[in-house]
């Protein structure tokens, strides 16, 4: 009989518990939470299988890259802001050493070699992949009902990119399709591949603002990582846009990327993904879209106004209200559920690193937040086996 997912993670977790942790105990003396779970993480992840051998080139031999990957992991896990806090905890810390995979301080590597293989990373988008095969690993055979999508602020340390200057051209350039012609970014997308809709998405720093609690407009500089996260606060797919791409274009992209992962029903979204395009796109793809419908001004009456007091001039006055589309029970029951991706952006930030940012460019902002996101999964993933 062929076990489901959640029985293959209990098993885990319980070999976890008897014979990995005790006989690493054995070795390396009592191991803390956080090492706990970083030997979960590393049990878990395939990393040989996206990462080449060290050795094997003519010349001087490349350092153990699975070593410096599991390092990185271990700078997430460990809530280190930089990659030399990194360093001098390896030195200092033989139990993290020895699970990084050195036995010495003198076998760690240079600073320098830490940058260029987290600059590999963040090009080949190892985390991403990582990522993707965990969740096709624990989440393939499995029936979700909900997935929340959102988006939260990542600051950034960085300059904007500079404006090239316009060079003037003085032959007659071709017409270009009116607007309404070419339609929308949102409704091109429902049309276009995975890779093309990724592609035309912004990923450049720039300042976003946003809504506060009370109201009042917040400004940031940097990027916007989008996450759909599936009950359980499991992430299952994540984008990183510049901080001015409006939410509503990654709803399509997401929603695409998590379709071809997982198994799911609903979609929960704020009143930042409320068009039309979305809900018929989500339609189409088998789920069924839940969506906080914005706020909207009606038209309720005419009523005569004097124009000042004490005058005998009247003017005619449109009355509104404001409402808000309501509702069925069930789908505010349903609806409430979307609170867990902010539970998820919430522990990202506090515990995984996702707050101090210290790298610069999209891809290498990408991929220290995925290394984050990877540690953060395999995490809830041990906790729903109780």
């Amino acid at each position: 009989m062929q076990s489901t997912s959640r029985e293959r993670l209990m098993q885990f977790g319980h070999v976890l518990q008897t014979v990995l942790f005790e006989r690493l105990e054995v070795e390396l003396g009592s191991l803390p939470a956080k090492a706990q779970l970083l030997v979960a993480v590393l049990s878990m992840l395939p990393l040989s299988r996206y990462l080449a051998p060290g050795r094997g080139w003519a010349g001087r031999p490349a350092k153990d890259r699975q070593a410096l990957a599991t390092a990185f992991l271990a700078k997430a896990i460990y809530g280190l802001e930089t990659t030399r806090q990194l360093l001098e905890r390896l030195r200092s810390d033989r139990q993290l050493r020895c699970l990084c995979g050195w036995n010495s301080w003198r076998q760690i590597p240079h600073e320098s070699t830490f940058s260029r293989a987290f600059a590999e990373f963040a090009e080949t988008e190892l985390p991403q992949h990582l990522h993707a095969a965990l969740i096709h690993c624990t989440q393939q055979d499995r029936l979700i009902g909900h997935i929340a999508r959102d988006s939260t602020a990542i600051e950034a340390r960085e300059k904007f990119p500079e404006a090239k200057p316009k060079k003037r051209k003085y032959q007659r350039r071709p017409k270009r399709a009116k607007a309404a012609e070419r339609g929308t970014r949102i409704e091109r997308q429902r049309h276009q591949p995975l890779a093309r809709q990724l592609a035309e998405l912004s990923r450049a720093c720039s300042i976003g603002v946003k809504k506060n609690s009370q109201g009042h407009e917040q400004y940031w500089r940097g990027y916007k990582l989008h996450l759909d996260v599936a009950d359980g606060q499991i992430p299952i797919s994540a984008l990183l846009t510049g901080a001015s791409v409006h939410d509503s274009q990654a709803a399509i992209p997401l929603m695409t990327m998590s379709t071809q992962r997982v198994t799911y029903l609903y979609d929960l979204m704020d009143s930042a993904y409320e068009a039309a395009a979305i809900r018929q796109h989500s339609l189409e793809l088998g789920h069924r879209p839940i969506t906080d419908h914005p706020k909207r001004r009606r038209k309720v009456g005419e009523r005569k106004v004097p124009l000042r007091k004490d005058s005998r001039s009247w003017k005619r006055v449109m009355d509104t209200e404001t409402r808000a589309e309501e509702m069925t029970w069930a789908e505010q029951d349903r609806f409430a559920e979307r609170t867990m991706v902010e539970r998820v952006f919430s522990r990202l930030k506090d515990e995984f690193g996702a707050r101090s940012i210290r790298v610069r460019g999209a891809s290498k902002v990408m991929a220290h937040l995925m290394f984050g996101v990877l540690a953060l999964t395999v995490d809830q993933l041990l906790k729903l086996t109780g």
